[in-house]
């Protein structure tokens, strides 16, 4: 894959992360579990992009919100940054950044190094299964889930 090729898949995630959240919003799934797990994938996307650039980690890997109806509206807001941090990161690539090794610590607080092209297909990889935990728990309560299956967001137009 190349800095293209993850353009793309950050754009597909984006819109199924905004996907995910309107039909949070339009099946009342506010006050169930599922923005605790959307809030999770906005705040590991984050974690990542900034284990990448070397900078302090600014947000808790489970964030908590006070108030689960506004959560929603901080998880779009969060969305929405990463997509832009994503994109503008992925914009600079310089050939062989894919290669670059990233030195961390896991949440366990033990030492890894991977490479970015790994982390990137990381962080695509898990927001996909834990939007497939969010569409369980939202069809187990009642609700309509979204619809995120990537080959129909290219169909659709939504993602190039």
């Amino acid at each position: 894959m190349n800095a293209g090729d993850f353009l793309r898949m950050f754009a597909y995630d984006h819109w199924a992360n905004r996907e995910c959240l309107r039909a949070m919003r339009a099946g009342g799934a506010a006050a169930s579990g599922t923005v605790k797990r959307i809030a999770h994938i906005l705040s590991a996307e984050k974690l990542w992009l900034e284990r990448i650039r070397r900078e302090a980690q600014s947000m808790p890997v489970w964030p908590e919100f006070d108030d689960p109806y506004s959560a929603i509206d901080e998880c779009e807001a969060i969305a929405d940054e990463m997509a832009a941090a994503w994109r503008n990161y992925l914009n600079e690539f310089t050939p062989g950044g894919l290669e670059e090794k990233v030195e961390y610590r896991n949440s366990k607080g033990e030492p890894w190094s991977s490479r970015v092209e790994d982390v990137l297909t990381h962080v695509v990889m898990h927001s996909a299964y834990h939007r497939g935990q969010v569409a369980l728990e939202m069809r187990a309560a009642g609700m309509e889930p979204a619809y995120t299956d990537f080959i129909h967001a290219v169909r659709q137009g939504f993602v190039e």
